[in-house]
């Protein structure tokens, strides 16, 4: 893929997602994950956020995203997503889920995506990771 971020803009997005991972709230699986967004305004994180009752929890993918789209910032051009609990040794392991990935085609479809645990660090489109996503037309006002 050819990379839609510097290799400084690269670094410091998986810095900021590692660094920010070790305050995940993962009491019940132990699964801490940090994302990190790089907009025109500045950088978002997020980790997720788990909940006794499964389906409330927040993964730190859309808590960033959420973060980015709440102080006004729309122009975002990159990801990382560090799981810092992973072996490494299985990209599927450590991939977003479908939800964050409609997130992500909605909310920035241009993003270099950056997946890393451990050893591992690969770099994604978000067409590759949801090719033919949901979309509704826009209404502007």
């Amino acid at each position: 893929m050819t990379s839609k971020l510097t290799s400084e803009e690269r670094n410091h997005l998986i810095r900021a997602a590692e660094d920010v991972a070790e305050k995940a709230y993962a009491e019940y699986s132990g699964f801490r994950v940090g994302a990190a967004v790089l907009g025109a305004r500045g950088t978002y994180t997020g980790v997720n956020v788990e909940n006794a009752s499964y389906p409330l929890g927040l993964c730190a993918e859309r808590a960033a995203l959420a973060a980015a789209i709440s102080t006004g910032d729309r122009e975002l051009k990159g990801i990382a997503i560090a799981c810092i609990d992973a072996s490494g040794g299985d990209i599927q392991e450590v991939m977003p889920c479908g939800a964050c990935r409609q997130w992500l085609a909605e909310l920035s479809p241009e993003a270099e995506v950056i997946v890393c645990a451990s050893d591992l660090n690969q770099s994604f489109l978000v067409e590759d990771l949801l090719p033919l996503a949901f979309r509704l037309r826009k209404h502007h006002q």
